[in-house]
């Protein structure tokens, strides 16, 4: 089992590295400053990925600052005041279920809810919203588990010097299960600057001269860059080295994005470990 074990795991990492390397090898060469900091023009065919690059960071950011606080406070909730009862056992359910839901019914979603019902018409904040609703059942679990992976011998000391229950869980619960909350944090990350469907509904513009100025405006997004590049682009042969220099830059994004994560985890492991 150890043999199979590691075998599974170099072959993944050699399966992963192998996708990497390909990547790179077809958008290496259209990789440059210009590329970079030039938004698209001559219907894409020439010009950089300013606007998606800058909209898909808009987007990430926009969504986490609503998935993040709501995703924690429910799993804190789950953890720490929830009673065992019916209720609360459909209640996860729910959430498990909410994870295996395709993406592109999450984009019908916020269709409906964000652009029709509140009339926030195709913009950043409907997009960033769904995007947001899309995370929240992997966000809200990995919280959950963080806070149960908790020994409850760190409750009891806590109580027994007299600390209160929100005190306990603030400075005691919150520290202890950092690490774990920021790897899901990680991951919600990860799932949300690569998906396509969820924004193609609410608010990803097929083409957008400038990048978006305020929350109501419609983005450009590198994932669905991408795909019209790919799909429904003008010049689609022509334009390949940029597809396959933006699939690299999109990489190189989330992976930065990770690192800064797993970074953050480790210093919280460090300091918990003094």
């Amino acid at each position: 089992m150890t043999a199979a074990t590691w075998g599974s795991g170099i072959a993944l990492t050699a399966l992963v590295a192998g996708i990497v390397a390909f990547v790179a090898v077809k958008g290496y060469s259209v990789l440059s400053l210009e590329f970079l900091l030039e938004p698209p023009r001559d219907s894409m065919t020439r010009g950089g990925i300013l606007t998606p690059l800058v909209g898909t960071i808009q987007l990430v950011a926009v969504a986490m600052g609503f998935a993040i606080p709501i995703g924690v406070a429910t799993g804190l909730y789950f953890a720490e005041y929830a009673r065992d009862d019916l209720f609360t056992s459909a209640l996860r359910l729910a959430i498990r279920s909410l994870a295996g839901v395709p993406s592109v019914v999450f984009g019908l979603f916020g269709l409906s809810l964000f652009v029709i019902l509140f009339r926030f018409g195709p913009s950043l904040l409907s997009a960033a919203l769904t995007l947001g609703c899309l995370t929240l059942p992997l966000m809200v679990t990995a919280s959950e588990q963080a806070f149960l992976a908790v020994p409850r011998d760190y409750r009891d000391a806590s109580y027994a010097l007299g600390a209160s229950k929100w005190q306990t869980i603030w400075k005691v619960v919150l520290p202890s299960a950092a690490p774990t909350v920021i790897t899901g944090i990680i991951l919600s990350i990860g799932r949300v600057a690569g998906e396509t469907a969820p924004i193609m509904f609410t608010g990803a513009a097929f083409f957008a001269p400038n990048i978006a100025r305020s929350l109501f405006s419609e983005v450009m997004a590198l994932p669905y860059h991408i795909y019209v590049l790919a799909t429904a682009g003008t010049f689609i042969e022509e334009t390949r080295g940029i597809q396959y220099g933006t699939v690299l830059v999109l990489l190189l994004l989330v992976l930065g994005i990770c690192s800064v994560g797993i970074f953050m985890r480790s210093r919280f492991r460090r300091r918990m470990r003094r």
